[in-house]
């Protein structure tokens, strides 16, 4: 199985080793914001989940545009300043309860993160290479998982705040801090990959900026992709607070549950490659995607949180297997010199659907409708399995054509 990591180019690595610390960021941000804006900063449930899904109409919009500005201006510059302005607004949500300012901070984590999604995975696909590539995508997979369950494991430090003497709310505050800090200092690995060699001339019309050549396998991918993401947005972002509503406990038990999962999900990753050999890409991703969703269905129906946390554990460790096996392949398909705009593109159309359902969730949480949200993603799980079977069934990638 680790053959397969063998041989990885060296500036692929220094993008995995600097996505690591930002990673963390993302994982202590995205286990927490729910539970830590409702419950220790006394934000309304529905307005944080208006913040929430701001973050994602935000980074839609951005993405597109600044997939298409990766392309023509440099993927590395753009990898650098998502990841310093993320750092930074990682503090600001941790400092403040202003309506006005959480929702500007919502607005620019939103461009943050597409500037990141639009730019690292082409960097990644141009430094691997298609030999590669699925192999470099999955050991990125892993170290991204394994980071964003340390930043999960890392809301009990809080209870060690405490014993020093702060407050719950200090605790968390001093923890959002401290980890924005670690991933601002990760920008200086960012600086030993060099610039992307795969970019556009600029064009007279912005339109001709845009994919061309990959436009049909685009919207194939992005069609299913965005059914998939809306459904994933209803339960995923509220994990710690649909514990806390279903279970009566705090982010401080449940977060580390969350971060089992990511862990997990890292060590799964790993068989990604050797799987994707044997069934062929296509094949790899609906067989673990549609064994995900039985366990989607049965999370709800958990008679306590240990077991609802290792049926979810189960859940997410199968559909994010699929996930480093999905990126190689659309930056396989897609042409050299449109990846960054293709990377925003199914960006944009991941985070918009996921972000908009995750109102929905919260709305239907706030309800006391504790299972719908799962049923619902369930059910859209299903439908997105189906489309990307009946797209890509027959599509072979250009490794495995060359080396069949």
């Amino acid at each position: 199985m680790f053959s397969s990591y063998n041989g990885t180019p060296k500036e692929a690595k220094y993008l995995i080793y600097a996505s690591i610390l930002p990673a963390v960021a993302y994982g202590l941000l995205f286990t927490d914001i729910a539970y830590f804006l409702t419950t220790v900063q006394g934000v309304p449930a529905d307005f944080t989940g208006i913040v929430i899904s701001l973050m994602g109409i935000s980074t839609f919009i951005a993405s597109i545009l600044l997939g298409v500005a990766a392309d023509v201006y440099g993927r590395k510059k753009l990898l650098i300043v998502g990841n310093v302005l993320a750092s930074v607004i990682l503090v600001v949500f941790a400092l403040t309860t202003n309506p006005l300012i959480l929702l500007s901070a919502a607005v620019l984590e939103g461009i943050s993160e597409a500037a990141v999604l639009a730019s690292s995975s082409a960097l990644l696909a141009e430094k691997a290479m298609d030999e590669k590539r699925t192999s470099v995508f999955s050991l990125y997979g892993f170290a991204q998982s394994m980071a964003f369950g340390v930043g999960s494991f890392a809301v009990p430090a809080v209870a060690v705040f405490e014993l020093a003497g702060f407050t719950d709310k200090e605790g968390h505050v001093l923890l959002f801090v401290l980890i924005a800090v670690l991933s601002l200092v990760s920008t200086l690995i960012m600086l030993k990959v060099s610039e992307s060699k795969m970019l556009k001339k600029p064009r007279a019309s912005i339109a001709d900026l845009f994919p061309r050549k990959s436009k049909s396998v685009l919207v194939k991918y992005t069609l299913a992709s965005a059914v998939l993401a809306f459904g994933a947005g209803m339960v995923v972002p509220l994990m710690t607070l649909w514990f806390n509503l279903q279970y009566g406990i705090s982010d401080k038990i449940s977060a580390p549950i969350l971060a089992v999962s990511s862990v997990l999900i890292g060590l799964a990753i790993l068989a990604a490659p050797p799987l994707a050999k044997k069934f062929g890409l296509a094949k790899a991703i609906v067989i673990t995607q549609a064994m995900s969703t039985v366990f989607m269905f049965l999370t709800p129906l958990s008679p306590n949180y240990a077991l609802a946390g290792l049926v979810y554990s189960m859940r997410a460790l199968l559909m994010n297997m699929a996930s480093p096996l999905s990126q190689s392949m659309i930056m396989g398909l897609v042409a050299e010199d449109e990846r960054g705009a293709a990377s925003g593109i199914s960006g944009a159309l991941w985070r918009l659907p996921n972000a908009l359902s995750t109102f929905i969730g919260a709305w239907l949480m706030g309800m006391g409708l504790l299972a719908e949200p799962f049923f619902l993603a369930g059910i859209l799980y299903i439908i997105s399995i189906v489309m990307f079977w009946f797209y890509f069934r027959n599509v072979k990638m250009p490794e495995e054509i060359r080396y069949a």
